[in-house]
């Protein structure tokens, strides 16, 4: 007896040629779907990135009012002119100390706020200057900065620190009258035309200095010390000036005050052997110093000019000051992507470290560092592209006389577009130049995201 099978009927299993044409018509209509979802975006991403930058190549290529085609002549002038050459060793020496100090930074920060209680505040202080915009951390930083020790908050603590150590000049901008009783040194000492003898006081005048600014215990000068001793030296320091006017010049007046705190040397044959501080009517005394004659000598630390701190915005110090204002704002970025690194790293390789006998810097540098380089090369390539562009800072702070010491490229870039230049051409080949060292750094970072997937 046998068995005849029926047919499967066509409707129940597909041809698989009909599989595939229902799989390739799914699979348009996912890529349709999906491109219809993206266009908006890359509408906008084309409109915003992709056409500047093919415009700025050809633009690169055109002189300074787009009229005329010169190929790579603005390439070639980029590298020969002086204040690009500026901007390409500072934006090097940027690209060079910045991203390093801000990835050690951030990763010192980032340890520290494992360690202490507070650790959210702390992390807020820190973080909060990157919700600041660079045109406001420029101008906190121009005013810090400020050479006015009464203004610039930096050189008021510099200046408060070099008086507290070397104390302050009692008379800055005294001077004698017309030198006939006191010639100038070559180191600013004022010395007394005529050799003095024991018993014969010495006077001398001064002028230069605002009667209101006194100190309040200056009293009426007088022509010579009260005691008069054979075997001294004396004589009085006072203004020779009295308000309203009269008097005679080099000589104490009614109404002249003593100039009390100033350091008087008493000299021979070049040597300083005595020292003496006038009294509150401009007074000195040297006894026993035997006879003579002496030099008297006032040194030029009581009325050299008061020390006024450092000036961060010249020429030398522009650019690092620069950078340490970059620091204040991103540090707290750094260091929350790098917490965020250290928060995930396995806490049972750290205590079995701890367990086996090391101690903490051991951990720090033997595990710590190691398990989050990826972390930190994210960072630190990431602060490169940052730093290469670079502008609001350099341009707020960095005043007229000494931005060309402090350029960078994108400053230069805009300086050469519209700040004057006028020449787009070359502004445009400095943006392309600038485009060219920025993608190898996001070429990095593009490879490093999909290696983490």
């Amino acid at each position: 007896m046998s068995t005849t099978l029926s047919p499967t009927p066509a409707s129940q299993t597909p041809a698989p040629a009909a599989q595939r044409a229902a799989g390739a018509r799914r699979k348009r209509r996912s890529m349709v779907t999906a491109v219809l979802f993206a266009l908006p975006a890359l509408v906008l991403l084309g409109a915003l990135v992709g056409y500047p930058i093919l415009y700025s190549v050809v633009r690169s290529t055109f002189d300074a009012q787009g009229s005329h085609f010169v190929g790579l002549s603005n390439y070639a002038e980029l590298f020969q002119d002086h204040n690009t050459l500026i901007a390409l060793r500072n934006t090097a020496t940027w690209v060079l100390v910045v991203p390093a100090l801000l990835t050690g930074i951030g990763l010192v920060l980032a340890v520290l706020t494992e360690k202490i209680r507070w650790a959210t505040a702390f992390k807020l202080i820190i973080f909060m200057p990157m919700a600041v915009s660079f045109l406001a951390a420029g101008i906190t930083f121009r005013l810090v900065y400020d050479e006015d020790p009464n203004q610039g908050i930096l050189n008021a603590a510099t200046v408060g620190v070099h008086d507290a150590f070397t104390g302050t000049p009692a008379y800055p901008g005294a001077r004698p009258r017309d030198g006939k009783t006191l010639s100038t040194g070559k180191n600013g000492d004022y010395t007394a035309v005529h050799r003095a003898e024991p018993g014969s006081p010495v006077t001398l005048g001064l002028v230069g200095i605002t009667p209101a600014k006194l100190p309040t215990d200056a009293e009426q000068a007088v022509a010579a010390p009260t005691t008069r001793t054979p075997d001294a030296v004396s004589g009085v320091v006072y203004l020779d000036f009295a308000l309203g006017g009269g008097g005679k010049p080099d000589q104490v007046d009614k109404g002249e005050k003593g100039l009390p705190g100033v350091t008087v040397q008493l000299t021979r044959e070049g040597r300083t052997v005595a020292t003496a501080t006038t009294g509150p009517d401009g007074t000195f005394r040297f006894p026993d110093k035997g006879s003579g004659p002496f030099g008297v000598t006032v040194p030029a630390k009581n009325f050299a000019q008061p020390y006024a701190g450092v000036s961060w915005l010249g020429e030398a110090l522009i650019t690092p000051a620069i950078m340490a204002a970059y620091l204040w704002v991103w540090a707290g970025f750094s260091m929350v992507l790098i917490g965020a690194g250290l928060a995930a790293l396995p806490r049972e390789t750290l205590e079995a470290a701890r367990m086996d006998g090391a101690n903490e810097w051991q951990v720090f540098r033997k595990i710590t560092v190691p398990l989050l380089a990826p972390v930190l090369s994210v960072v630190f390539v990431t602060l490169i592209i940052n730093v290469m562009k670079v502008f609001d800072l350099v341009y707020i702070i960095a005043p007229g006389p000494v931005q060309q010491d402090a350029n960078v490229l994108a400053l230069q870039m805009w300086l050469v577009s519209f700040g004057g230049g006028n020449n787009q051409g070359l502004g445009s080949a400095i943006g392309v130049v600038l485009l060219l060292l920025v993608i190898p750094a996001m070429a990095i970072n593009i490879r490093r995201f999909r290696r983490s997937r």
